[in-house]
C-alpha cells in the first residue's frame, strides 16, 4: 500500500536519509496496514470463531507500521553513513536481504511485548 501511495500521492519527502519516501507513503502504508490486521481479524473472527477486538488490533497495526517504518529509516541511515547502496546483490534494485528484513527486525521485539501484554 505505501508504494501505491507514495508514488501515485507522494508529493512531500520525508526524509533525506530515505529520498524516494514520502509522508504520503509512510501514511499509504500505515493505512495498508490497518485495513490488512482489521480485514484477517473480521476472516478469523467469521471462519475460526475466534474473538478479536478490532480496537485492539487497530492499536496494534498502527504501532507496528510505525515501528517498522523507523526500521526501514535505521536500516537506509546506516546504508547512507557507510556510503553504500545495497547490502547486498542477491535481490537487484532492492537494497538487498538486509532491506528486505529490516522493518521485521525491528517489530519482532515490539509484536512479543505487544502480545504479552494482551
Amino acid at each position: 500500500m505505501h508504494i501505491l501511495y507514495g508514488r501515485t500521492l507522494g508529493k512531500h519527502k520525508f526524509s533525506k536519509i530515505s529520498p524516494n519516501k514520502t509522508i504520503e507513503g509512510c501514511i499509504g502504508g500505515i493505512i495498508g496496514a490497518i485495513i490488512f490486521g482489521v480485514g484477517l481479524a473480521f476472516i478469523f473472527n467469521i471462519v475460526f470463531n475466534m474473538n478479536f477486538s478490532y480496537i485492539t488490533i487497530l492499536l496494534i497495526e498502527i504501532v507496528l507500521s510505525i515501528v517498522g517504518q523507523i526500521g526501514d529509516f535505521a536500516a537506509s541511515s546506516i546504508k547512507r553513513y557507510v556510503g553504500i547502496k545495497d547490502f547486498s546483490n542477491l535481490i537487484p534494485g532492492h537494497g538487498g536481504m538486509l532491506d528486505r528484513l529490516d522493518s521485521v527486525i525491528f517489530i519482532a521485539p515490539f509484536a512479543y511485548i505487544l502480545l504479552r501484554l494482551l
